[in-house]
C-alpha cells in the first residue's frame, strides 16, 4: 500500500487534469470523468503507479546509482532543488543544454573548466590575473554554475531520469529515451504517457501536487540508500570480525598405528631328490639267423 493516501492526493489537487481540447487520447485510461470542460485524472491509478515508481527508484538507489531530476518550470525549480539536494541526487533547474546526455563528454569539460577556475583562487594563479581577466573568469564561472553546478558531481550517465512535465522537457527526454535509460515522469493528461516507462499520472503544473508525488519519490530514494548504508556496514563489521579472531592452529590428527604383524612362513624342509638306480636287467642278445645256421652244421 502506498505511504501516500488517496485523501491527501485529492486535497494537493493531483486529479486536476487539462481542458478537454487540449488531452491526448493515450490518456484516455488514466482519465476518471469530465467535468466543466475539464478532464478529472482518476487517482486510483496514479496511487497504483506511483507504487511502481517509488519501488524502482528504491532498487536504483539501493545500488548505489545516481537520478538524475529534470524541472525547468517556474512552479517545480524551487521544490525540485530543495527536496533533490537532501538526498545528494544530481538535478537540473535550468535550461536543459542539448547534448546533456547525449554528448556527455563535453558537458564533463565544461564542468572540469568550472573546477579549473575554482583551483586557480586557491594555488594563487589568480593573482597574477589583470582585472579583465578577472572579469571574465567570474563570469564564465557563473555561467558554468548556473547551468551545470547541481550535476558536477555526476561523472557517469545516470541510472535513470525523473522528469517534471515531458512537453517541456522533451529534449530530456528524448535524450534519455536514445541511451536506453529508464524514465520516471509526472504526466499530465495533454501529455503521450506512452513515451515513460514509468508514467505517473497527475498535476504537473500545481506546486502542491508536485511537491506530494516528489516527496513520494525522494522517500523511496532515501530508503535505498539507508538500506545500502546498513548493508554495507554490516557487511564490514563481518569483515572486521573475521580478522581480528586469531586464527586456530589445527592440531595434526594422528592415526593410530595398527601393530604390526609380522607374518613369519614356515619353511618346510627342503627334500634332496636322491637319484634312484634302478638295477639294470641283464640284456641277452638275441641270436642271429646266421649264427644259428653255423651251430647246426657244427
Amino acid at each position: 500500500m502506498s505511504k501516500v493516501s488517496f485523501e491527501k492526493l485529492l486535497e494537493a489537487g493531483v486529479h486536476f487534469g487539462h481542458l478537454k481540447r487540449k488531452w491526448n487520447p493515450a490518456m484516455a485510461p488514466y482519465i476518471f470523468e469530465e467535468k466543466k470542460g475539464i478532464h478529472i485524472i482518476d487517482l486510483n491509478k496514479t496511487i497504483a503507479h506511483l507504487d511502481q515508481a517509488c519501488a524502482a527508484m528504491k532498487q536504483i538507489a539501493k545500488s548505489g546509482k545516481k537520478v538524475l531530476f529534470v524541472a525547468t518550470k517556474k512552479q517545480a525549480k524551487e521544490i525540485v532543488s530543495q527536496k533533490v539536494a537532501e538526498i545528494n541526487m544530481p538535478f537540473v533547474t535550468e535550461r536543459w543544454s542539448g547534448g546533456m546526455l547525449t554528448n556527455f563528454q563535453t558537458t564533463r569539460k565544461s564542468i572540469r573548466k568550472m573546477s579549473s577556475i575554482d583551483k586557480m583562487r586557491t594555488d594563487g594563479t589568480w593573482e597574477t590575473l589583470n582585472k579583465r581577466e578577472r572579469l571574465f573568469k567570474t563570469r564564465q564561472r557563473e555561467k558554468l554554475e548556473k547551468n551545470f553546478g547541481s550535476i558536477a558531481d555526476m561523472t557517469r550517465q545516470p541510472a535513470a531520469i525523473f522528469i517534471v512535465d515531458i512537453l517541456k522537457e522533451h529534449i530530456a527526454l528524448s535524450e534519455a529515451k536514445r541511451l536506453n535509460i529508464p524514465t520516471f515522469a509526472m504526466v499530465d493528461t495533454n501529455s503521450n504517457p506512452k513515451l515513460v516507462d514509468f508514467p505517473i499520472p497527475s498535476n504537473d503544473d500545481a506546486t502542491k501536487s508536485i511537491t506530494i508525488v516528489l516527496d513520494a519519490i525522494c522517500g523511496a530514494i532515501k530508503e535505498g540508500l539507508d538500506d545500502r548504508k546498513v548493508s554495507k556496514e554490516t557487511t564490514e563489521d563481518a569483515k572486521a570480525t573475521k580478522d581480528a579472531t586469531p586464527a586456530v592452529e589445527e592440531t595434526p590428527i594422528v592415526e593410530a598405528a595398527a601393530p604390526v604383524v609380522e607374518v613369519v612362513e614356515e619353511v618346510s624342509p627342503i627334500v634332496e631328490a636322491v637319484a634312484i638306480v634302478e638295477e639294470a636287467a641283464p640284456i641277452e642278445e638275441e641270436a642271429t639267423p646266421n649264427e644259428e645256421a653255423t651251430t647246426e652244421e657244427k
